[in-house]
């Protein structure tokens, strides 16, 4: 894979990955997301992600919404755990028009006291969507278990009093403390000369005021397992199990990634999914995830049953992590998962929007991205052992921590 890369005097970063076809991919990674809050700014960066459409200096919030739409392109954004990003896919003869747009919104915005009362009953509303499905506020109740008192364990969505309680002064202090220039990296996946980009990004980009970040200071993450059970009047129960788990930079991260698919990812043949769907019929969904974050990670099954097959899926699943802890993979059976994700990568960088923001991730997070031929290396280099000695590091069951609704 061909990347191009530019970096301006005001330290944002640029990566273009040229490719075929008709529509062009960008967006601008910003490495702030909802850790970066204190206490009384829970639920900020997400807020401000939905101001950044409401109006600039240069645009109101009609003519950003329309902007890319009158032309059959798309303007996006989300925030994560501890990131931002604002992006768009388009036409390729309207990339110029994106970037300016993305650029207006991210260094320009006015969030006008009118967009910004109406904007608090939107994110209001969206909480307490979350708050009626219990599949959901699941997972954020579980990251509070895991990380509490830490801005890590705190949902991206805020509460309603906080979200309320904000005012103009509070978004223009966050973007001014968190919306560093050296913590930006622009990304941009299609058929587009790399001389071309590279002199619409210094057109629009270059002029940006520079903003160097401050020390991120995190605090350190204490965990002690726990289990916590609660009423909530569902008609199934749902559960989640897990652990704290690898950083994206902790060399287990991978090994993590291909055990973490074996046990419960998103194929069909997961031992999981194998044994408490196809076998049992016990669970309609069951899945387990691993998040990797910059310093530390979360593990974690999730399932949702009657209320009478909940301890039958507790044991199976205790079962199978211990399968894994116990006995080495045979070399037929690490083949195959080894296989399977490499596959899995391979699609996934034939979607070309899903590629362009995870190139600008690689870049911020590793400075650097690896290939694919380089990450399918490094997959066929983990062996049983190593596989192994991370299943007993994560899955030791009293380290695990339970949470389930009733």
């Amino acid at each position: 894979m061909l990347l191009s890369y530019h970096t301006l005097d005001n330290g944002i970063r640029l990566v273009h990955h040229r490719t075929n076809g008709m529509v062009m991919h960008c967006g601008l990674l910003v490495n702030t997301g909802s850790r970066d809050e204190s206490a009384a700014e829970h639920g900020m960066a997400h807020f401000i992600e939905h101001m950044l459409f409401k109006g600039t200096s240069h645009r109101k919030a009609y003519h950003i919404l329309s902007c890319l739409d009158d032309r059959g392109g798309e303007l996006n954004a989300y925030t994560t755990k501890e990131e931002t990003a604002i992006h768009a896919s388009v036409l390729k003869e309207d990339l110029e028009r994106a970037v300016d747009l993305i650029c207006d919104i991210t260094f320009n915005s006015t969030f006008p006291q009118k967009e910004l009362e109406k904007e608090k009953e939107v994110i209001t509303e969206e909480i307490k969507a979350t708050l009626d499905n219990p599949g959901e506020l699941i997972f954020d109740e579980f990251e509070e278990l895991i990380f509490p008192g830490m801005p890590l364990g705190r949902s991206i969505l805020g509460t309603p009093e906080t979200v309320k309680a904000f005012k103009r002064q509070d978004l223009v202090r966050f973007v001014s403390g968190n919306y560093n220039t050296d913590q930006m990296v622009f990304c941009s996946v299609g058929n587009i000369p790399e001389e071309k980009i590279f002199r619409i990004f210094r057109k629009y980009f270059g002029p940006v005021i520079p903003r160097t970040r401050k020390k991120r200071n995190f605090k350190k993450v204490s965990y002690s397992p726990s289990t916590i059970i609660k009423d909530k009047d569902t008609n199934q129960n749902h559960c989640i199990i897990g652990n704290i788990a690898y950083g994206l930079k902790h060399k287990n991260r991978i090994g993590m990634f291909l055990l973490n698919n074996i046990l419960g990812g998103p194929v069909l043949n997961s031992r999981l999914n194998l044994s408490l769907r196809e076998r049992n019929g016990y669970a309609y969904n069951i899945e387990s995830g691993y998040n990797a974050f910059c310093d530390t990670g979360i593990f974690s099954v999730y399932f949702g049953t009657e209320s009478h097959n909940l301890e039958k899926c507790l044991a199976i699943i205790r079962l199978e992590m211990n399968k894994l802890r116990q006995n080495r993979l045979g070399t037929i059976q690490l083949s195959r998962a080894k296989n399977q994700i490499k596959g899995s990568l391979a699609r996934a960088y034939e979607n070309h929007e899903s590629l362009m923001l995870s190139l600008a991730k690689n870049l911020m997070v590793f400075n650097r991205i690896d290939s694919l031929e380089i990450i399918c290396k490094k997959i066929d280099a983990l062996n049983a052992s190593q596989l192994l000695e991370i299943a007993n590091e994560v899955f030791q069951p009293g380290d695990l921590s339970t949470l389930i609704y009733k």
